[in-house]
């Protein structure tokens, strides 16, 4: 269990997320003391994508096959369209996420985000929650969609979109607060 004003989080993006999905909970999860760092699948910075062209970079902190999830306290998943697609077809990305379902910590996707879960084989007989483009897939994963703001299912956080990031941003607080959790892995 650690207080979010000592807890380490990882946000896993590349070219094409979704500019708050990443900025909002980088920004608010670092006021709140917290160090987060950002991985992705290449070095130097990725683009974000904003409503409806391409917005701003973040510098990438470390290479997705360099993660360690014994590293952090939790695992953060933005969306847009572009990002998850590209990272779900790359297996250094897929592998961390399977670590850090393994490893009980909290795991937390938002809009298109739980694609990855998906590949991951993370949301089998899960309540989830996406944007509602993706619902069949969610359901098609096996898991139960539900149209909530945040879903949680032990410490797998999923959110719909931009709209909910107060909410999002809130549970992963609690979440990382709460601790492990005790769960099957992908």
């Amino acid at each position: 269990m650690a207080e979010i004003k000592s807890a380490s989080i990882l946000i896993l993006a590349t070219d094409g997320y979704e500019r708050s999905e990443l900025r909002v909970p980088l920004d608010e999860l670092r006021k709140r003391g917290a160090v987060v760092k950002i991985a992705s699948i290449k070095t130097g910075e990725i683009k974000s994508w904003d409503e409806k062209d391409w917005g701003d970079t973040v510098p990438v902190d470390l290479e997705a096959k360099n993660v360690r999830a014994e590293d952090f306290d939790a695992l953060v998943l933005p969306g847009g369209q572009i990002n998850p697609d590209f990272l779900r077809v790359n297996e250094d990305a897929v592998q961390v996420v399977r670590d850090f379902i393994k490893s009980g910590k909290p795991v937390a996707a938002i809009c298109h985000g739980p694609w990855l879960l998906i590949e991951a084989d993370a949301l089998r007989g899960r309540k989830a929650t996406s944007y509602h483009s993706i619902r069949t897939d969610i359901r098609n994963a096996g898991a139960s969609w539900r149209d909530e703001a945040v879903v949680v299912d032990n410490g797998i956080i999923t959110s719909r979109s931009p709209e909910d990031l107060e909410q999002f941003i809130d549970k992963i607080v609690e979440e990382v607060e709460e601790g492990r959790h005790n769960r099957r892995a992908a």
